[in-house]
Parts: structure tokens; sequence; C-alpha cells
């Protein structure tokens, strides 16, 4: 589902109780939602700038760049964790924030800001989940518990590799087999779930922000463009799942996080970070 913010909303700084309520509807039905033009695209330009400096940078540095599911060109790539490259209405949006607090409750938290990127010939990753049912024993998949936010600096398309969603399936209860190679999931059961829902393409317009339960299968897909495509990535959970510690971010990046709903879950550290290096696939 694609949901656009209004002209009155971004005024008010909220979204209407109705719009909030539809995105819920479908986090909970389909597994996900897209919201489009909550985000400044002067902020996402000069995160694309940077971060194309930087990828760019790793790709030199390493003879054999690190790469999700050892899948060629799907780095591992985080934003720069210091002033000028972190804005409120990325790291902190209040309509997401809006969105996610119904569905998660009080208490909500990030634990997670990272990324990754797709860079030009990349393959396409197996099929997975970023998280499992945590009760699978359970007769109906129970509420979500987490939920991804993936944010690019520049539209997504099939043109640039734009992310396979399968819609409906945080709410199957089989498992991934993870002891398998290549896909998470066995091929006959792949085979029935896109005979009765086939996947679709996560095409997201520059300002927007594709949300989706942790549970969702997805994968990256080839980027057939000639230039790298970056995707943003926070994690928000619910108040008692287990929180790996504070994220770090350098001194002066204060005001991009405001009083809200959501904990954001920071330090402000005086030191260099190594964010280049950190998390590693």
């Amino acid at each position: 589902m694609y949901l656009e913010v209004s002209t009155e909303e971004k005024r008010a700084g909220r979204m209407s109780d109705e719009n909030v309520a539809r995105a819920v509807k479908a986090v909970r039905m389909e597994g996900y939602v897209v919201v489009e033009g909550i985000i400044d695209p002067d902020h996402l330009d000069v995160l694309k700038a940077r971060m194309d400096e930087d990828v760019e940078r790793k790709i030199q540095c390493y003879q054999n760049v690190p790469s999700n599911f050892d899948i060629k060109g799907h780095i591992q790539h985080k934003p720069p964790p210091f002033a000028p490259y972190v804005f409120e209405d990325v790291v902190a949006n209040g309509f997401i924030s809006q969105i996610t607090h119904v569905l998660l409750g009080d208490g909500l938290f990030n634990h997670f800001y990272s990324g990754n990127t797709n860079c030009p010939g990349s393959g396409t990753q197996p099929l997975h989940p970023d998280g499992q049912m945590l009760w699978p024993e359970l007769e109906r998949p129970h509420p979500v518990y987490s939920l991804v936010i993936n944010i690019s600096p520049e539209d997504t398309s099939d043109e640039n590799g734009a992310v396979e969603l399968w819609p409906g399936t945080h709410l199957l209860l089989s498992e991934p087999d993870n002891k398998k190679s290549g896909e998470c999931f066995p091929e006959p059961l792949i085979a029935k779930r896109r005979e009765e829902e086939p996947p679709i393409r996560g095409e997201v317009k520059k300002g927007g922000a594709l949300i989706r339960d942790v549970r969702l299968w997805h994968r990256g897909m080839p980027n057939p463009s000639d230039s790298p495509r970056h995707m943003i990535a926070l994690i928000h959970a619910i108040r008692w799942y287990h929180n790996m510690g504070p994220l770090k971010f350098e001194t002066g990046c204060e005001e991009a996080f405001p009083e809200s709903v959501l904990d954001h879950n920071v330090e402000f550290v005086d030191e260099l970070l190594d964010y280049m290096n950190h998390p590693k696939p």
C-alpha cells in the first residue's frame, strides 16, 4: 500500500488518524506500507553525495568487499553518524513514529541505524526475513514486534534494484531453514506462495519510506543501472525486545533527536566513530 502525506498534514507535523489507521492496517495485513513525501529531498541529496564517496572508498580499500549473504554487490554500508549528515526527518521521523507507535505501543525504541548499497552488476539475494516468529508453535501468528524502516536517498525501482517484497508472508508460521545453502525456504514452499500471492517490487519515490514487518519475506535484487543505490535502515522494536545497547552518534547531532514517543536509544560521544567498518555483514 502507498500512502501520501497531504500538505495539511505536513504543516501540522502529524498524519490524520484516518491515514495512520490505513497505514497500520496495511502493515498488519500485507506486512508493509510505503509513506511518500515525508523526507526533505535536500537532506537526501546531502546523504547521497557522502554515501557515494564512502562506498567508492570502501570498494577501493577492499580486495573483496564484504557483502550480505556473500552475494556480489550487496554491501553493508552505514550512513555517516555525525553532523552535517544526521537529519531528524531520517533518524527520528515523526510521521513514521506515529505509525510504529500504534503497532508497537508505548516504550518502542530504535535499535538499528545502518544500511546497504546495491551496486551495479549485483546478484540476487536468497529470499529471507530479517526476523522470525518468536513463538512458531502458536496456532496463529502473533502481532508484530519489530519494524524495519527503509529510506533511500533517491527513487528506487526495478531500474536500480528495488527490493522484492512478498506480501502477507509475515503471517506464515513456516520458519526459515538457515542450515541450507541458497534459499532460506524450500523451493516447494516458495512456489506455493508465488501461486497464492506473487511478489512485488518495493518501489519508493525519493522522500518516501518503506515500513515493513521484520518477518516479511524479501530479497535484494540485481541493480542493472550504472550507479550504486543506497538504502538506509532503522529498526523500531517493542519495549521488551532485546536491546543490545545505545546507538552511537558523534557529539553535535543532538538536535536531530527531539523528544518523541520513540526512544531514540542514542549515545553521543566525543570520538571518531569507525562507521565505515561497522557493523560488518
